[in-house]
């Protein structure tokens, strides 16, 4: 694993990735993409974890982005597929994941925050889709329809403007908001709060809502019953009641 992407494994099942280039406001240099997509390659793979949190080095930053200058070098025109690590599109994972927003997340940064599952922003933090401001694109955004609605993606695109921590919670881009000491202990609340549940629900409950952004309404609900199958037929469920009519705490196996 390369320095510039750290990867924290916790006994707990969280795992802890943070893009460590804070004099380049963390922002998307090659060995920045390539330790990320190794960090969720390993997080993936390995069984014992299953909650990631995505965050930044430093104060000021998430991540700024693309690195224009390497962009300039390279003369690069459109990006190739395979150049970003994003979840949902060339990286699939199939855990729940976290963005800890803890500054800037402007274009590419924005772009790996929207990937992941759920959000949590330090009230510092600013969201931006900047690209109409060096005369790049963002065709990644196009998922953000299903997240906020349609005039707010409009205007964010087309004029380039940071929001605040504040703004983004208002319109459902984010899930929680922390004072900046508190963004980390905030991140790993909520993943222990997914945590508490059946991991085999957590996986279904988590790819039916997947689902029910790429489908209508009958297809989803047709594809969700068969995503749910599994979980209901597994020791878990029987576990799960049980442990709530016994007063206990459920031990789940996963299986």
């Amino acid at each position: 694993m390369s320095d510039a992407v750290l990867f924290d494994a916790r006994e707990d099942g969280i795992a802890i990735l943070t893009i460590n280039r804070p004099d380049t406001r963390n922002a998307l240099s090659r060995e920045v993409r390539e330790g990320l997509f190794a960090a969720w390659d390993r997080f993936e793979r390995d069984p014992a974890l299953r909650v990631a949190i995505l965050t930044g080095s430093g104060e000021k930053a998430f991540c700024a982005g693309g690195d224009l200058k390497e962009m300039v070098e390279r003369q690069l025109q459109v990006p190739p597929r395979d150049m970003f690590p994003m979840l949902y599109d060339n990286i699939q994972v199939s855990k729940p994941t976290i963005a800890a927003v803890n500054g800037v997340a402007f274009a590419g940064g924005w772009m790996i925050a929207q990937g992941c599952d759920l959000c949590v922003a330090s009230t510092a933090a600013k969201f931006a889709i900047t690209e109409v401001k060096v005369g790049r694109g963002s065709p990644w955004a196009a998922p953000l329809i299903h997240m906020i609605p349609q005039r707010i993606m409009m205007e964010i695109i087309l004029t380039g403007k940071p929001i605040t921590a504040q703004r983004a919670y208002e319109i459902g881009l984010v899930n929680r908001i922390a004072e900046p000491a508190a963004l980390m202990d905030t991140a790993i609340e909520l993943a222990k709060e997914i945590l508490d549940g059946a991991p085999l629900s957590v996986k279904a409950g988590r790819e039916t809502v997947m689902l029910a952004t790429e489908m209508g309404r009958s297809a989803a609900l047709q594809a969700a019953r068969a995503a749910h199958e599994y979980t209901y037929c597994s020791d878990d469920a029987k576990e799960g009641p049980s442990a709530f009519a016994e007063k206990r705490k459920p031990q789940w196996k996963g299986r």
